[in-house]
């Protein structure tokens, strides 16, 4: 059986910061990717999808983003930029590689592939973020819904929904933006549970809200103690989508109270038919395959504090949501979590 000394799980923008970070600390990781190009989740994002941090705030350490530093990356440039950044990168990187379980082999691991090999490492990093596990809470009637049930994982753009009536549940940054993307082409619906939170995209002096997270040091704040329990997220906006709501495109109303086949009935006791219920509900942790190592609760969320492992030696995660800070799962944000993880595995590993 081949081994490596650090497998990286997840080709991302996680799994990038990972190997960048553990190269500069010395060590050899080996990224293994189960798409077919390293660029993560961002390829199968809803078209539209664009950056709410500037380009100037939303590289990766070691490579700037590029072009205009104030313009907000479209999904399209990130997936670019990702690619670019991977090749630039001084780790090997196996794509086409799913990781379908992680056992422990001594001090170090087994590793088991999707095509039934194996590979040994002496440490691993895991770095597949949360796309692969999208949240679909339990709601009321949801199960008897004759209509079209989606996670906003699975859409992309509004031309299948033309003409439709649509209920986009969720209050968060997607659930706005992909609800006011519909209201242009569909009836549309934004159904939460409690009013949506906005936050000005620049509040002050014409600055973006990053360089002010940046400037006051909110933005790398220790605040992992809210992994468990995050605040709420508010809408960043440059007012559009406000306006949108306001017009009533879409309209905003509180969570269904039920369903009956394809009706939804509302709390003022309306009822109507729906077409397709889209769920902007977010995801937890994408990391099964971790399970054999008993380093997950039961839930499926790691046992780790700042991003070390709880319960196995050697093992590390990066680009958890609220890892040590807010900005832990974005790309302005995750290379310092892959820093100070790369650090503590080079001490594991006799580096230091």
């Amino acid at each position: 059986m081949e081994h490596v000394e650090v497998a990286v799980i997840g080709g991302g923008q996680s799994g990038l910061a990972a190997a960048h970070a553990l190269r500069e600390q010395g060590l050899r990781p080996v990224i293994l990717e189960a798409s077919e190009q390293a660029a993560g989740s961002w390829p199968r994002y809803y078209d539209s999808l664009t950056l709410f941090s500037p380009a100037r705030f939303s590289s990766l350490p070691g490579l700037p983003f590029g072009g205009d530093p104030d313009r907000y990356p479209c999904q399209d440039e990130v997936v670019a930029y990702l690619l670019r950044y991977a090749g630039h990168l001084d780790a090997e990187i196996r794509t086409g590689h799913l990781v379908a379980g992680v056992h422990a082999a001594g001090e170090g691991f087994e590793i088991l592939l999707g095509n039934g090999s194996a590979l040994g490492a002496r440490a691993v990093v895991a770095a597949t973020g949360a796309f692969g596990r999208p949240n679909r809470p339990r709601l009321p009637g949801l199960d008897s819904f004759t209509g079209r049930v989606l996670h906003v994982a699975e859409y992309r753009s509004p031309g299948a929904f033309a003409g439709r009536r649509v209920v986009v549940v969720g209050a968060g940054n997607s659930a706005v933006q992909v609800a006011a993307e519909l209201a242009q082409v569909a009836q549309v619906s934004l159904a939460t549970r409690t009013p949506v939170k906005w936050f000005r995209q620049r509040p002050a002096l014409g600055l973006d809200l990053h360089f002010w997270l940046k400037a006051t040091g909110l933005d790398i704040a220790p605040l992992g103690r809210f992994r468990r329990n995050p605040p709420s997220t508010p809408v960043i906006d440059d007012g559009r989508y406000r306006a949108a709501l306001a017009a009533g495109r879409p309209d905003r109303r509180p969570l269904f109270t039920g369903i009956d086949g394809p009706k939804v009935t509302w709390p003022d006791g309306t009822t109507e038919e729906v077409d397709v219920i889209i769920l902007a509900t977010g995801y937890a942790p994408d990391l099964a395959y971790l399970a054999p190592l008993g380093a997950l609760t039961e839930d499926g969320h790691p046992r780790h504090r700042d991003g070390i492992s709880l319960t196995r030696a050697r093992l590390g995660f990066v680009g958890l949501e609220w890892q040590r800070s807010l900005s832990s799962a974005s790309l302005r944000g995750v290379g310092r979590d892959a820093g100070y993880v790369a650090g503590w595995l080079a001490g594991q590993l006799g580096r230091r």
